[in-house]
């Protein structure tokens, strides 16, 4: 296999930000799974086809095969700003579970999940570790960083966790951040006239203003209320975030991001078709990933795959493949210990 062309399938699609992402160094998704259907509408809308839904009920061998793994898992139970109940929540946290139920049916050559940085802190560490022992014993040399998306080019500080994972013993490397040059600005992404409806109120305005930090600060900026009340401007926007207030970023605080705003934040171009109301694109785009920050993780895990084939002079990886079977037939072996807050599906 070449890797110039490949198959992957999206997991906790969203809104497509990831396969955008793999799509763009060659991908072709051949299956999708998403719960939600505004996100699914909105999918379907900019890429032709309905998810799949509910991942916990579809069965592993009904997936066609497929080269890479790709999966958003839910990320309110690791949250810091949500409860952090991890898998003892047995709607968002077990579905790391069913990636791994995939991972050992289908085999595939590698994986790339992504989830907010809280997860290598939550439970003092006890759930990441119980994650990585998981991808571990199915075989997988497992590879995870903390990425900002303010690295790559995308105008928002969003730091998330990436896992990546690979059957053979791939020399993967995270991308670097991209030079300050091919960083896009809020003023590359601003429009310069919007909407009235956008606007905040007077008193919401100067409110605002009032607690505003540097009031010398140069436009344009985006702030945010921090749990003390202060106005904090920056060049950047904070995470977006799915259940933030309506006000939660303000652009000079005078106005919401519009719909295309928010999708630019996350890096996706603006051909992005918009199909849903506002307060969705909100929801919809904080529960996405930046799209640039994926793009980047993409490239670097293709090159690395190429140059595992052309080092080793095969397109299969055939000399691992004895170990690889063993260790699936093993992989059931995990101490249950690993997994004692796991609910059973």
């Amino acid at each position: 296999m070449k890797w110039d062309k490949f198959t992957f399938i999206d997991l906790f699609a969203g809104i497509g930000g990831i396969r955008l992402g793999f799509e763009g160094v060659g991908g072709k998704c051949i299956f999708s799974s998403e719960f939600d259907e505004d996100a699914c509408k909105t999918y379907e809308a900019n890429f032709g086809e309905h998810p799949a839904g509910d991942i916990t009920k579809i069965e592993a061998s009904s997936i066609p095969g497929f080269d890479i793994l790709l999966g958003g898992f839910p990320c309110q139970a690791f949250s810091i700003i949500g409860k952090k109940e991890g898998f003892a929540n047995e709607t968002c946290g077990t579905l790391f579970f069913d990636i791994e139920r995939i991972l050992k049916e289908k085999k595939p050559k590698a994986f790339m999940l992504e989830n907010v940085r809280n997860l290598t802190a939550h439970d003092n560490g006890n759930t990441f570790k119980v994650i990585t022992t998981h991808l571990e014993a199915l075989g997988y040399h497992v590879h995870s960083r903390v990425l900002n998306a303010l690295d790559y080019g995308a105008p928002q500080k969003r730091e998330r966790i990436i896992i990546v994972g690979f059957l053979d013993d791939v020399k993967f490397k995270f991308p670097k951040p991209v030079p300050l040059s091919e960083r896009k600005t809020l003023s590359d992404i601003l429009e310069c006239h919007v909407d009235s409806k956008y606007y905040v109120k007077d008193r919401i305005r100067n409110s605002r203003l009032e607690r505003l930090k540097d009031k010398d600060y140069p436009k344009p900026y985006i702030s945010h209320e921090n749990m003390a009340g202060s106005i904090t401007p920056h060049p950047y926007s904070s995470a977006l975030r799915a259940g933030a207030s309506a006000n939660y970023i303000l652009i000079n605080d005078e106005r919401r991001p519009t719909e295309r705003g928010l999708l630019r934040i996350q890096g996706f171009p603006d051909s992005y078709k918009i199909v849903v109301p506002y307060g969705k694109v909100k929801k919809q785009t904080g529960n996405s990933v930046a799209v640039p920050v994926i793009k980047a993780v993409a490239r670097e895990m293709i090159q690395a795959l190429k140059a595992f084939n052309e080092m080793e002079g095969k397109d299969d990886g055939k000399s691992t493949e004895i170990e690889r079977l063993k260790t699936f037939d093993n992989a059931n072996l995990v101490s249950a210990e690993c997994v004692s807050q796991r609910t059973d599906q």
